[in-house]
């Protein structure tokens, strides 16, 4: 199962470079069997830009996340911490096998849904 994600450029091409490992999310899925991520590049590319599978998802208080976390996040403690600011919980998936697309793809006209807020089940 597949989800689109609706990720900033500068997160994802950090998931790209390989500095990033681990991709943060207040909310999760319900669906347990999502283990392919599709990154849709939010503003200004406003692209499909490749993709990545799911090695494992951490759900841990905040400062377990980060002590677990920290050298593969791709932000800084303040980003974390403000990305979280209200939260006691929070997500983080692994990132494995990443795919950047040679050619970005155009999400409405390829797979006809619009961009997300957050994520999108693709089937």
């Amino acid at each position: 199962m597949k989800v689109l994600l609706s990720i900033k450029p500068e997160y994802a091409e950090k998931i790209f470079d390989g500095h990033k490992k681990y991709e943060y999310r207040r909310v999760l899925f319900k669906d347990k069997n999502v283990n392919k991520v599709i990154i849709y590049m939010s503003s200004p590319v406003k692209k499909v830009v490749g993709e990545f599978e799911i090695e494992d998802i951490l759900f841990e208080n905040i400062d377990e996340l980060w002590r677990r976390t920290y050298n593969g996040s791709g932000i800084t403690k303040e980003l974390f911490y403000k990305y979280f600011i209200d939260k006691e919980k929070g997500y983080a998936m692994k990132i494995k096998n990443v795919t950047k697309y040679s050619t970005p793809i155009n999400l409405e006209k390829e797979f006809n849904v619009s961009p997300p807020q957050s994520f999108v089940y693709l089937t």
